[in-house]
């Protein structure tokens, strides 16, 4: 039995308000879901060409841990966060998120903000002692957004483009 009342019975976070009677947060956990959940992270992940490749990813990312959890608004998936929970030396325990994302026609009603509270209320009660998440440089929305909701910048991430690894 789940311990918020906004979160479907197979996660446990704490609440601090109880949810509007028109939305509900509700990890994914059927194929026929993340079909459901496909356009929404498509407007994050634009490179994500086709839903057999999204389920695919998902699939394999389910296998290190990834959650994905939704706003459910009558009957539609209108919010998206993915995430899990890591450690390692520099963090401890912590909870990462991969991706955040509400749909563009229902962006500014706070549903990006009621997703990370619930993130950090997991965060919370699974003992991390941080949440993570990355942004793009050049995201300066994002990044006022995530500001607004108390996270700071900690550091500066560097990648390199290795090319075709399917060889």
């Amino acid at each position: 039995m789940s311990l918020h009342p906004n979160i479907a019975p197979d996660s446990a976070a704490l609440a601090e308000e109880p949810a509007p009677a028109d939305y509900l947060l509700r990890h994914l956990n059927a194929e026929s879901e993340w079909r459901a959940s496909f356009a929404v992270m498509q407007e994050l992940r634009p490179m994500l060409h086709s839903e057999e490749d999204y389920l695919a990813r998902l699939q394999r990312q389910r296998q290190q841990h990834y959650k994905l959890l939704a706003v459910w608004q009558h009957g539609e998936i209108i919010a998206l966060a993915g995430y899990r929970l890591q450690e390692n030396l520099i963090y401890g325990r912590f909870l990462y998120v991969d991706d955040l994302v509400v749909t563009g026609r229902c962006r500014g009603g706070q549903w990006g903000a009621r997703l990370l509270q619930e993130l950090e209320d997991i965060a919370r009660f699974e003992r991390c002692e941080k949440l993570v998440l990355d942004t793009g440089l050049s995201n300066a929305l994002a990044q006022r957004f995530y500001f607004r909701q108390g996270l700071l910048t900690g550091a500066i991430r560097f990648s390199k483009v290795l090319g075709d690894t399917s060889v």
